[in-house]
């Protein structure tokens, strides 16, 4: 949730960046957006997934807080 609440990235970028496999990464992804804390938007053929700050703010500010330290 950290990485993505600094900005938009792809299931490639996030496998990556936290040495996991794509289908790691799209299994968390799912779970986050069926709990409505993504945004998603798609750019040609690459989906970019971004931390919803809004709904993730009217959880809490600890939730808010313990994502960006």
């Amino acid at each position: 949730m950290r990485t993505l609440a600094r900005g938009a990235h792809t299931t490639g970028e996030l496998a990556s960046a936290w040495e996991l496999s794509a289908p790691e990464v799209s299994r968390h992804l799912a779970v986050l957006r069926r709990a409505g804390l993504l945004s998603v938007r798609r750019r040609g053929r690459y989906v970019h997934y971004e931390l919803d700050t809004e709904v993730t703010a009217a959880l809490g500010v600890d939730l808010v807080q313990a994502v960006l330290r």
